[in-house]
């Protein structure tokens, strides 16, 4: 048996999730090896479950907790009204839906992890942990992300995975300290990850970067339409978080350049900030449309890894904010600070307060990006190669 076993949050409407989970997919494909994701629709009500149980404990005043929370409360609310918000958040919902049919490969259907540990020996020769925030202590509470369910017999490969934060909490770290030993083969994708590692397993571990840059914005075109959504120059945003500085700061760019604002708003439940700051808001919008509109953009406005990745890739003139104040424990943005420093980009990281004049004649070097990239993407393919195929340690 030959055949890997990806671990994924395929199943998650985010746009970053299902692209590098299918990114995963693709990369595997590429290097001719017989994959396909695990299908968590059988055991998914008791991971969500112990992961809600944690993050209820974990306290209400953790950034964790309100963006856990915020996603809690938006199931629900669509779930309950019928109005104009819940309606078009299920037309959005659709697209996820239709691209993760059309696109995600998984396995036959398990009904607990405890059924899945038993067949991977017949029907796997390596479990891939993929990308994303799969280390959250949420999701490490949950203990389906640790990989423990693998018997030791098999290969275990952790590629580009996050904690998502720089600061784990007591009981994740005992926790890590029994899992991390177990894995063969870990990468993480932020410099803070590779620190918590080797504080708590003694172990250095390399950095690489996340799936979705191991391919090319050509290649990304396969999965969306070759026509853009809109044929006008624009200004494209998508923010997770919801400070209001970082929508004055597009609106001040929009009154500069002419363009409109074109937004996915309202990313992981209701924003009031959201309301009445774009002029075009289109919510029939799944992965391959959410590329497209990065691809077709002038100007990139965001809070997001993916998008940020994405922007790079099609090479524009974007600008990136700070989800999160800096040095709290809970704090995301390691993870753009890593990518940029990997990718030599400096002064995109923003406020919202910045001058956009200033911002606007500061361009993005493409030939010295492309070419860290490259560097950086070599290093990571020929990481995942070894670690696939279970050549000793990868380890630093």
């Amino acid at each position: 048996m030959t055949k890997a076993a990806i671990v994924s949050c395929y199943f998650i409407h985010n746009y970053g999730s299902i692209l590098q989970s299918y990114a995963m997919q693709k990369t595997l494909d590429k290097l001719g090896i017989e994959n396909e994701t695990i299908n968590v629709s059988g055991f998914i009500k008791e991971l969500r479950r112990a992961q809600y149980l944690y993050i209820i404990k974990s306290g209400l005043n953790s950034n964790i907790f309100r963006d856990k929370f915020g996603k809690a409360k938006n199931v629900l609310t669509k779930a309950i009204l019928h109005n104009r918000y819940t309606e078009n958040i299920r037309k959005r919902d659709r697209k996820f839906d239709e691209f993760i049919k059309t696109n995600i490969r998984v396995s036959e259907k398990y009904f607990s992890v405890s059924e899945l540990s038993s067949k991977c020996t017949e029907n796997y020769a390596t479990v891939l942990l993929g990308s994303d925030q799969l280390w959250l202590p949420s999701n490490i509470a949950a203990d389906y992300y640790t990989l423990n369910f693998v018997p030791s017999t098999l290969n275990s490969v952790a590629y580009a995975t996050s904690f998502g934060v720089s600061v784990l909490p007591k009981d994740s770290i005992k926790f890590a300290e029994r899992f991390l030993p177990r894995i063969r083969h870990i990468s993480v994708r932020e410099y803070s990850g590779q620190k918590l590692v080797e504080n708590i397993s003694g172990r250095h571990v390399p950095v690489v970067i996340d799936p979705t840059l191991l391919f090319t914005g050509e290649e990304w075109e396969e999965i969306q339409s070759s026509r853009p959504l809109y044929d006008e120059p624009y200004i494209f945003c998508y923010f997770i978080g919801e400070a209001k500085q970082h929508r004055e700061f597009v609106k001040k760019l929009k009154s500069v350049t002419g363009y409109k604002i074109v937004a996915i708003i309202h990313v992981d439940h209701y924003m009031k900030n959201d309301e009445n700051y774009a002029d075009e808001t289109p919510f029939e919008v799944g992965p391959a449309e959410f590329v497209n509109l990065i691809r077709n953009a002038t100007y990139i406005c965001t809070d997001s890894f993916h998008c940020s990745v994405f922007s790079i890739l099609y090479k524009k003139e974007f600008y990136a904010f700070k989800r999160y104040i800096e040095n709290t424990d809970q704090s995301t943005n390691s993870r753009l600070d890593t990518l940029f420093d990997l990718m030599g980009i400096k002064g995109r990281i923003l406020s919202g307060y910045e001058d956009i004049d200033s911002c606007i004649k500061n361009k993005l070097d493409y030939a010295s990006i492309y070419g860290n990239l490259d560097a950086v993407k070599e290093y990571s393919l020929n990481y995942l190669t070894s670690a696939l195929k279970d050549e000793g340690s990868t380890d630093l």
